[in-house]
C-alpha cells in the first residue's frame, strides 16, 4: 500500500513501517506449540531461555518460532504441528506421532520460553542447527538467528556460517548444556551480549 501525496500529484509515498505485534500474541500462539518432538520420544532434548531488550529487560509478550532438520537432517515434509477440527474449528492439538521440526512459543510474564524438539543431524558441511525466527513489539521486522548446539567443537568450528561470526560473539549462536540436561539460548535483542541475527538477501 502507498500513500499518494495530493499536494505534489508526481510523488508516491511509501506507507510507514509498524511495529510487529502486540496484536499477534491473541492469535498465533497455541497450546503445546513447543512440544516439537512427539510424545515420549527417548531423545528428546529440552530447550529453554529468555528474550530480553537492549536493557535487559524480560519481554513478556514476545514469541519464537523453531524449525529444524529431525536426526538424519533430513528436512520433515510432514503435517501435524497445527491441526484444527474441521466441524468446529477448535485446535485439536498436534497428532503425537510425526516430528515436523516446528513449533511456535509465546515467552512467559519473565520473558522466558521452552520447547522439547530433537537434536537435528547435520546437513551438507553445517553444523546441527535449529532456525529460529522472533516476533515482538517495537521490531519493524522480525528477526533471524540459529541456535547451534555443543558438543562437537571441530564441527562448530568447520560451519561455514560461524566461521564468518567475530570469535567474540560466536557464543551467542551457541547453546549451554545446563547440568539438569536441558539446553540453555538467551536472546538479547540488542546491547551488550546481544544475540548474532542473520540477514537473508
Amino acid at each position: 500500500m502507498t500513500k499518494i501525496d495530493t499536494s505534489r500529484p508526481e510523488s508516491v509515498l511509501p506507507t510507514p513501517s509498524h511495529t510487529v505485534g502486540p496484536f499477534y500474541g491473541h492469535a498465533l500462539p497455541f497450546p503445546g506449540g513447543g512440544d516439537i518432538a512427539p510424545v515420549g520420544h527417548p531423545d528428546t532434548i529440552t530447550l529453554q531461555g529468555h528474550i530480553t531488550d537492549g536493557e535487559g529487560s524480560p519481554l513478556p509478550d514476545a514469541f519464537l518460532e523453531l524449525w529444524s532438520a529431525d536426526p538424519s537432517g533430513n528436512v520433515p515434509q510432514v503435517d501435524g504441528s497445527i491441526r484444527r477440527d474441521p466441524a468446529s474449528g477448535g485446535y485439536l492439538g498436534r497428532n503425537g506421532v510425526e516430528f515436523t521440526g516446528w513449533g511456535r512459543i509465546q515467552t512467559d510474564a519473565n520473558g522466558h520460553w521452552t520447547a522439547r524438539t530433537l537434536r537435528p543431524g547435520a546437513r551438507g558441511r553445517s553444523a546441527p542447527y535449529i532456525s529460529v525466527c522472533v516476533f515482538a513489539r517495537g521490531l519493524l521486522v522480525h528477526l533471524y538467528t540459529r541456535i547451534y548446539l555443543p558438543g562437537d567443537e571441530a564441527v562448530l568450528t568447520a560451519d561455514p556460517l560461524l566461521s564468518r561470526v567475530p570469535a567474540q560473539r560466536r557464543d551467542t549462536l551457541i547453546a549451554r548444556k545446563q547440568d539438569d540436561g536441558t539446553y540453555r539460548f538467551d536472546i538479547r535483542l540488542q546491547g551488550e551480549g546481544e544475540t548474532v541475527f542473520l540477514e537473508f538477501q
